[in-house]
């Protein structure tokens, strides 16, 4: 269940054993043949800027590339963590993958928030659901971040020693990690020489803020028709975009 207490406290709480560990394996597994078929497609797993070498592997658009990702996307868990805290209506506005192979380095360390808002932060707009598909601990990558940078609503708020304070999230697969989209956090280094850290990021924001992907561009027709009316709603596939998703109250013109 949500440990919605810890969530307002500490800007993530720790979903246990969501998956079985069996099921992470399989998804894993997945993951990679998604990986292969990336960059079959030409689309690279090593963004260049992005990661300082090739040890991150990145996988994108994974609701295009397996159908175990559209599951995961709206699980119940998921979907529970994300209506809790930014509210019924939504929009899903990414699904990637970071596998942290021996001898990954850190990447900059960010807000997701920060990169489709501006600021000031002053609410909770977007959150991630990352899904855990090994065991991670601080040694094979695990997932740093700054304890209590939720309450920030400027990046010029951060201390100027911030990495330094930085923690791991240590967690075992099949577990989640709900964590909401201000808190500053930054992919840790994979000091083991045997071991892969593999995390799914779901990201979601309110229903007003633009999707970091073009789903529309994106998505094969294939998988758009596979997918249910409501999650072509929360895609912002339709017509109407993210109107439907607006929550507003029309009030009578003034005579």
């Amino acid at each position: 269940m949500i440990d919605h207490d810890a969530l307002e406290k500490e800007g993530f709480c720790i979903v246990d054993g969501v998956l079985t560990r069996a099921r992470a394996t399989e998804v894993k597994e997945k993951l990679w043949a998604a990986a292969a078929e990336s960059e079959r497609r030409g689309s690279p797993t090593f963004i260049r800027g992005l990661d300082p070498n090739e040890a991150n592997v990145r996988v994108f658009n994974l609701l295009d590339l397996d159908p175990v990702f559209v599951d995961l996307i709206q699980h119940p868990t998921a979907l529970d963590a994300v209506q809790t805290t930014l509210g019924e209506q939504f929009l899903i506005s990414n699904f990637t993958a970071n596998i942290a192979r021996p001898g990954a380095k850190s990447m900059v360390p960010h807000s997701d928030l920060a990169v489709v808002f501006p600021g000031p932060w002053l609410h909770r707009w977007s959150m991630n659901v990352i899904w855990c598909l090994d065991d991670v601990h601080e040694a094979n990558g695990a997932t740093r971040y700054l304890p209590g940078s939720h309450r920030l609503q400027n990046q010029s708020d951060l201390p100027e020693d911030f990495q330094h304070h930085m923690q791991p999230f240590e967690t075992s697969a099949g577990d989640v990690i709900v964590m909401e989209g201000r808190l500053w956090h930054t992919s840790g280094e994979n000091t083991t020489t045997n071991e892969d850290r593999a995390l799914l990021f779901g990201y979601y924001t309110a229903p007003f803020l633009r999707p970091q992907v073009n789903w529309n561009v994106l998505l094969s027709d294939q998988t758009k028709d596979g997918l249910s009316a409501q999650m072509t709603q929360w895609l912002g596939l339709g017509a109407a975009a993210n109107i439907v998703n607006a929550e507003f109250v029309a009030r009578p013109a003034q005579s």
